[in-house]
């Protein structure tokens, strides 16, 4: 009987209350699957934490979530509290680069019932694989400024780093089934490579990897007019490999285009450590309303059980995820249970009973 050890690390604002109902949905599971069993133990982390404690990531949370088997994340931060240095609390990304969670991973799909940002409403399904532990993102904390005149920050594109991402990204790809558009395996790399050396490098350690992968095909796009691309014919993508910001601002638009941050979910991980939480941050101003949107969380808890078994070649957690990505389905194609950010007047419980209800 396999039994999963799971840190919860609720967060701030909206985290606890979307954490809460995909534990709901969690532990619905156990019932159709009497062999699938949870242990789930919370630790806190982020701003609130901070403020209380003085660390948004205490020594004890950060070995629970090397001690287990995945940890589920809620959202951390507030705008009102910052280090001395100004710059706001995010655990999350000393996380990626503590445990070395180098693959972000983050799904792009337009569930049914669900209005769309586009008006002609192509099929929408692609996953965007961001860089997670370089890119400009290595400065956080190391950049340099010279009084009120100067501030600088550097991209690190190593080739450790991005042909790991990029085989990562062509490994995903053998298990779809290509775009929605013409069903083509197809990897596409995000770049900047016109105008920078750093991206020029990228884009070449892109090249040596897909060598490896001939059946797959090989797509490239500029990330200022990939943008335009998601919005005018996103039917064309399956697989795409960015730089960490490059794939930080790509993945936001990304959500947008299928019903917004609230049914993104995503999941950072690497070769050992997996964290499994929504791509939304803690949205303060709706914070202990009750009216947040949990599906991306939900549907992050997806993702942790699809990765668990592929790791322990368990068969029912996987199942279990395509139990949970069915009943998100089958939830959302009626109006009632949509949330505000989805037009709806549904709850954040309403949601996860509805969701649960299914499982």
């Amino acid at each position: 009987m396999p039994t999963y050890n799971l840190a919860v690390l609720p967060g701030d604002g909206i985290g606890p209350e979307v954490v809460a109902e995909s534990v709901k949905v969690l532990l619905a599971l156990e019932k159709p699957f009497p062999n699938l069993r949870f242990i789930l133990n919370e630790h806190p982390v982020g701003a609130a934490c901070y403020q209380k404690t003085g660390e948004d990531l205490p020594a004890d949370t950060l070995e629970a979530c090397r001690s287990a088997d995945a940890v589920l994340f809620g959202s951390a931060g507030d705008p009102n509290i910052r280090f001395d240095d100004g710059t706001e609390i995010a655990p999350q990304l000393t996380l990626r680069f503590v445990l070395d969670l180098y693959a972000g991973i983050r799904p792009i799909k337009q569930y049914p019932g669900v209005t769309p940002l586009l008006t002609e409403n192509p099929p929408i399904d692609y996953v965007i694989m961001r860089e997670n532990t370089e890119g400009l993102y290595a400065s956080r904390g190391a950049g340099v400024r010279v009084g009120d005149d100067v501030a600088v920050d550097s991209m690190v594109i190593t080739r450790a780093g991005t042909e790991r991402i990029v085989k990562y990204a062509f490994e995903i790809a053998q298990e779809r089934n290509g775009a929605p558009k013409d069903g083509v395996r197809r990897v596409t790399c995000v770049d900047k490579a016109n105008v920078l050396k750093s991206q020029a490098y990228f884009r070449e350690l892109f090249d040596g990897v897909a060598k490896s992968y001939p059946e797959t095909a090989l797509d490239y796009a500029y990330v200022d007019a990939f943008t335009v691309h998601q919005v005018r014919r996103p039917d064309f993508y399956d697989v795409v490999v960015a730089e960490n910001m490059f794939g930080d601002i790509i993945s936001d638009l990304g959500a947008g285009t299928i019903g917004g941050m609230g049914m993104a979910p995503s999941a950072d991980v690497g070769d050992r450590y997996g964290i499994f939480q929504p791509s939304h941050g803690t949205a303060p101003d709706i914070a202990g309303q009750g009216i947040a949107n949990p599906v991306a969380q939900i549907l992050s808890a997806s993702m942790m059980l699809t990765w668990l078994g592929m790791r322990k070649d368990d068969d029912e957690a996987r199942e279990a995820a395509r139990h949970i990505d069915s009943a998100v389905s089958r939830v959302l194609e009626s109006p009632t249970s949509h949330t505000a950010d989805m037009g709806g007047k549904a709850n954040t419980t309403d949601v996860g009973d509805a969701i649960t209800s299914e499982i």
